[in-house]
């Protein structure tokens, strides 16, 4: 009988452990004025092919208390070219920032989109993304 009481109790203590780990959540710190926080803010691509799907997003959300605004996305180069939301970000709202990377140059690559908005505190933002894009297998 002791035996039962005790696995209940380690099956009890084991299960609530566990759902109190699924339960958090971070907390954004809420700002004056418009916000932006992202997931990430550097996306590897890992290891693609040659003209692979190039496309990723950064996805952010308005941390502030004021609408966002993005006045421009810029790519480092030509090979990388960003698309930002038109339209203001409300606050508590998510938003997207789309990237597409020309995977027809093969090799390592490193590349950033840099974001200018109103944002409270950072009215630019660097992201990051990398990764190496293989050559076409050899044919025999």
């Amino acid at each position: 009988m002791k035996k039962i009481i005790l696995f209940v109790m380690l099956a009890v203590a084991g299960i609530t452990a566990s759902n109190a780990q699924t339960t958090k959540k971070t907390k954004v710190a809420k700002v004056e004025g418009a916000g932006m926080v992202f997931e990430t803010e550097t996306i590897d691509y890992g290891t693609i092919a040659h003209n692979a799907d190039g496309k990723r997003e950064f996805v952010f959300v308005n941390n502030g208390t004021k609408p966002l605004i993005i006045t421009s996305a810029q790519g480092s180069c030509g090979c990388t070219v960003p698309t930002s939301p038109k339209e203001p970000i409300a606050p508590g709202s998510k938003g997207v920032i789309g990237v597409k990377y020309a995977t027809d140059r093969v090799g390592a690559f490193t590349k950033t989109v840099t974001i200018s908005s109103n944002a409270e505190g950072q009215p630019t933002k660097v992201l990051t993304i990398k990764g190496t894009v293989l050559p076409d297998p050899v044919k025999s």
